[in-house]
Formats: C-alpha cells, structure tokens, sequence
C-alpha cells in the first residue's frame, strides 16, 4: 500500500512539473515577435506521367500584388491553362492528388483579372515553336499570407487552352506539370 501511495505521488508531482514546464514554454512562445509574412515563393513542376512539362514558377510580393514569373518547358506550342490548385499534392500519376481550383470564395470560373473567378484561375502559358513559355504578370489579389495563401497549395499546368468561361475548369484538358507552392528566400 506504501509503495502505490508513494507511485501515486511520484506521478503526481511529476505531471505538475510537466504542466509548469509547458505553461513556462507557452509563455515563452508568446513572448517571441510574430514571425514576418513570406514575401517569396516558389513552386518546381514536374511532369505528371511522362508528359516532359518542367519548369518553375517564382511568386514575389511587390507593390500592388503578388508578381509571378512563370518558365516551362516541354509543352506543344500555343496556349496551355494553368491554375493554383487546392493541395500541394503531385502524388498522384495524373496529378488529380492536387485537387481543384483554389476557390476559397466560391466564385465562378473565369479569367484572371476578371471581376468574378478563382482565386486560381491564372489563365494560360503561351509555349513558342521550341515548346517554352515565359510569362510575367502581377496579381492584386494573391497573397503569400492568411487563410487565402497560396503557400502549400498546387500549380497544375495543363494540355490545352483555358477557355476561362467554361465551368469549373476552363476545359484546359489534362494534367501535364505538377508542383507545390512553397517559401522561398
């Protein structure tokens, strides 16, 4: 019975020295300054199947918005969609893992700058003769902090042109390049 009384207190005394440390770490935390909203970004594509599709795209915040330099290579020339995408997820072989269109507000699918679309809806890449796209444009609305960042999520580019009316997806065809948004220095 002396030795149980004896456990007992022993645990006892043992979880209150736990609950001070953690109460003492908490606080601690809470001391610390807030660290600084990311101001950089950026996602490496990787081919979803054996598409070729690579590249990468780099997100800075700039006055005004959010700039995005976009350059993929390996696409047939013209115009291929492509949108930020639910999840930073390109496990799947057809880059489904990666989900739909970023849509936090519930609108309509539509073009970039136009008044109602997703907030990942980012229009199309236009690749040349040799199968390259470069694309530079500033977003008003993207942001790399809050409950709308686009930090962690996916980029998909796709087969074909986004129409940017047809619903949900612009009818921009398969998956072809896959990649995860993440902090960049």
């Amino acid at each position: 019975m002396k030795r149980r009384n004896y456990v007992v207190m022993m645990s006892t005394v043992c979880l209150l020295i736990g609950a001070t440390q953690f109460a003492a770490a908490q606080e601690k935390m809470m001391m610390h300054e807030p660290q600084a909203a990311p101001t950089n970004a950026i996602a490496v594509l990787s081919p979803v199947g054996n598409s070729g599709v690579h590249g990468t795209m780099t997100f800075t915040k700039v006055e005004g918005g959010i700039k995005l330099v976009a350059d993929v290579e390996g696409l047939t020339p013209g115009k291929h969609g492509f949108h930020i995408h639910e999840y930073g997820d390109c496990s799947a072989p057809d880059g489904t893992s990666a989900g739909g269109h970023f849509n936090p507000t519930g609108m309509m699918h539509g073009a970039p700058m136009a008044p109602e679309h997703h907030e990942g809806d980012m229009g199309n890449l236009t690749a040349d003769k040799d199968g390259k796209a470069h694309l530079e444009l500033t977003d008003p609305s993207m942001t790399l902090s809050g409950p709308n960042s686009i930090i962690g999520r996916g980029i998909i580019v796709h087969a074909g042109e986004d129409d940017l009316k047809t619903q949900p997806t612009g009818s921009s065809g398969a998956r072809v390049a896959c990649g995860v948004i993440g902090i960049a220095k």
